[in-house]
């Protein structure tokens, strides 16, 4: 019965996310939902870029292992990169009519500055949409009772997704988003209600926290522990800021107000959110001990579902599959929509000129289908990772490829593109070095190679300043917050 509500939630959102489709004429329909929607949708949809698996499962079991400081990366960061969009990039952004993110290095910097920071952006989804492939896969095995095996769920989960978003692209993800974002807030705000009566009380839940330290966020006050704290802090929080996803979500507002706004608020919605997760793992430490115990040693991101399918009535189970289902849906649809979009619109077109706007949005369909294919297969060639591990390690590469040229590209007028060129480089292969030496074991690579990218944005700009013919255009000047 489980099992048949789950497959029948699948088929409701299947049929909102293709009646959007039929509202899919162009390819800005299709990749920015054609600049309409309004503020509660941008703040639902905006929401829904963080708040999939990691924050349901990956987060939560962090958390009891933990605390608060070994989760900095999400939701803090990540929450504050939605915030940081909102307040210093959206209106910018907006004002200049793209496309992609991608559009934005091109007009900038030229197009090798463009194609780099493309590539590094579509690279950088594989481990973030991997991780919501691998929870699908995990949900169709526990309610199936194992009988739908784990890689067979990431197929049937996959499909699901990517029927809708084929046909309807971001207006499909947008609708989709605002029905079960209400789902996932009401259902996992009652079993969360449900949870701390059976723990005895929220008191009980907030004590035993305090005595597990579980609140500690700040690190230990010595050099090591600080700078790593910090790089993970800025892993989310700035790399995630020249994503696609990101991007598509807050460019598809009716206008650049709305796209300002809507971002604050739901990346300040995503961090107050995120605590119930956490709220529901700690009271399944007090409920069932000793198999938390077993869960933390083996497995600590099946302590929640267990909860759910050995505490908890039918209806609660329910209830929370089907919120954990909206999560991890609409984190999923999304990403894989941003990296088809940037391969044509940065990529695809520099090798087929002259595409008709028709063949422009066949194109995108097209590569939907064969990225997802390929995340597919690497999801279950990954399967057994963390899924915290596999988001939080997915944007080390465009904080150091492509944060540095994007800030200055909009805020420092004599930046140039020797100036974008030599931050790429010496970013990425900082990192590089650090990640493949002992190097990264006394300071963190993320960290190491974003300053290398401000010192190499720096010296490029300085030593190679543009000539008059060479200038890109900058974006229009606006105020730093609209907001």
């Amino acid at each position: 019965m489980l099992l048949a509500l789950v497959v029948l939630y699948l088929l409701g959102t299947l049929g909102i996310g293709l009646w959007a489709a039929t509202r899919v004429k162009t390819s800005a329909d299709f990749a920015i939902a054609g600049r309409s929607l309004p503020l509660a949708m941008i703040i639902t949809t905006t929401f829904a870029t963080w708040f999939g698996a990691e924050t349901v499962l990956g987060i939560s079991a962090k958390f009891v292992s933990g605390g608060l400081n070994s989760v900095v990366e999400d939701p803090f960061g990540s929450s504050m990169c939605l915030v940081f969009v909102g307040l210093f990039f959206a209106a910018r952004l907006y004002r200049m009519n793209l496309l992609t993110i991608g559009d934005f290095y091109r007009k900038r910097f030229g197009k090798t500055v463009e194609i780099f920071c493309s590539c590094a952006i579509i690279l950088s989804y594989l481990g973030w949409v991997a991780a919501q492939v691998t929870a699908l896969g995990l949900v169709f095995n526990i309610v199936s009772h194992g009988a739908i095996s784990i890689e067979t769920g990431m197929v049937i989960g996959t499909v699901s997704v990517l029927i809708y978003v084929i046909f309807g692209g971001m207006l499909a993800v947008a609708w989709t988003d605002f029905i079960q974002m209400i789902v996932l807030i009401l259902g996992l705000s009652a079993i969360a209600f449900m949870a701390g009566g059976m723990a005895g009380g929220a008191d009980k839940v907030l004590a035993l926290a305090e005595s597990n330290h579980w609140f500690r966020f700040l690190p230990e006050p010595n050099f090591k522990d600080s700078v790593f704290f910090f790089a993970a802090a800025i892993t989310m929080m700035l790399g995630s800021i020249p994503q696609q996803d990101v991007f598509q979500r807050v460019m598809s507002a009716k206008d650049a107000r709305t796209a300002s706004h809507g971002a604050v608020i739901g990346g300040l919605s995503y961090l107050v959110f995120a605590f119930v997760p956490m709220f529901i793992v700690a009271c399944a430490v007090l409920v069932m001990p000793e198999q938390t115990k077993e869960l933390l040693a083996s497995d600590p991101q099946k302590i929640l579902p267990t909860l759910i399918m050995t505490q908890m009535p039918f209806v609660a189970q329910v209830v929370f599959f089907g919120a954990l289902l909206s999560a991890i849906k609409s984190c999923a649809s999304a990403t894989l929509l941003a990296p088809s979009t940037s391969f044509v619109e940065n990529i695809y077109k520099h090798l087929r000129t002259r595409l008709s706007d028709k063949q422009q949005l066949f194109a995108f369909r097209v590569t939907l289908f064969i990225f997802t294919c390929g995340v597919l297969a690497y999801a279950i060639t990954m399967r057994g990772k963390p899924i915290y591990e596999m988001v939080s390690s997915a944007y080390q590469v465009t904080l150091v490829g492509a944060f540095v040229p994007l800030v200055a590209g909009l805020f420092w007028p004599r930046a140039t593109r020797q100036g974008a060129i030599a931050s790429i480089v010496f970013g990425v292969m900082t990192w590089l070095i650090f990640i493949l030496t002992p190097l990264g074991e006394s300071f963190p690579a993320q960290l190491a190679g974003v300053l290398l990218a401000g010192v190499g944005m720096l010296a490029g700009s300085l030593f190679f300043p543009a000539h008059p013919h060479e200038a890109h255009p900058a974006a229009p000047k606006t105020p730093h917050s609209v907001v």
